[in-house]
């Protein structure tokens, strides 16, 4: 999202006054703690914005915190991810209900988010902390990763080959309060209204998931 934290000063003005569109109104909790019904799952895919209103979207899930995973330093800010020295990437923790959704359907809707494809990349977003990476926390969740990599090479859902990093689960750093529900909280921000909103648009409209109304 840094990319177009250089347009210009007229378009910010003019959306401004920016209300959030009733199809981002989406309720979350801001309990970092699962329930005992719940289950927790740890996505990267590009800019944490996207990633947490593409999941807090479905039913099931609770909520979808933005931080850094993936790397090896302690209690990295944005700054230190965003210089690329880190080793992590943004990523979400997703609180769920797996009586409501299932692991599966968390990975197809991660993937179907994003370009698995690119490279340390999500578009016009650049650089290591943008890759894609999807977390495992025991075998079977690897094993359906894995599946549903499988899947889309099978179906030549892609011209290129997937890339995205199947990873052991470490360690979750939550990220910078701002960074929290900034889509809903944002709507003026120029990259929300270019980029996140119609990326959210287009996954809500081609992904046959459950979602929140």
């Amino acid at each position: 999202m840094k990319v177009l934290a250089t347009l210009i000063v007229a378009t910010a003005a003019f959306l401004s006054c920016a209300q959030t569109p009733a199809d981002l109104k989406i309720q979350a909790d801001s309990q970092s703690v699962p329930a005992p019904n719940e289950a927790v799952a740890t996505f990267a895919e590009g800019c944490f914005w996207h990633s947490e209103i593409v999941f807090q979207s479905l039913v099931g899930v609770r909520d979808a915190v933005s931080g850094y995973a993936g790397g090896k330093t302690s209690n990295p800010t944005y700054e230190e991810v965003a210089s690329g020295g880190t080793g992590h990437a943004e990523a979400v923790q997703v609180y769920y209900d797996p009586a409501k959704i299932s692991y599966a359907t968390l990975v197809a809707a991660f993937f179907a988010s994003q370009d698995p494809t690119s490279l340390n990349r999500q578009g016009n977003d650049v650089g290591t902390e943008y890759r894609s990476i999807a977390f495992y926390r025991n075998e079977q969740e690897k094993q359906i990763i894995n599946a549903e990599i499988q899947r889309l090479t099978s179906a030549k859902k892609y011209n290129n080959k997937i890339v995205t990093e199947v990873i052991p689960f470490t360690r979750f750093y939550k990220g910078e309060n701002y960074h929290q529900e900034y889509i809903s909280r944002n709507p003026e921000n120029p990259y929300v209204q270019n980029v996140s909103i119609p990326d959210f648009r287009k996954f809500r409209s081609a992904f046959k998931g459950n979602f929140k109304q």
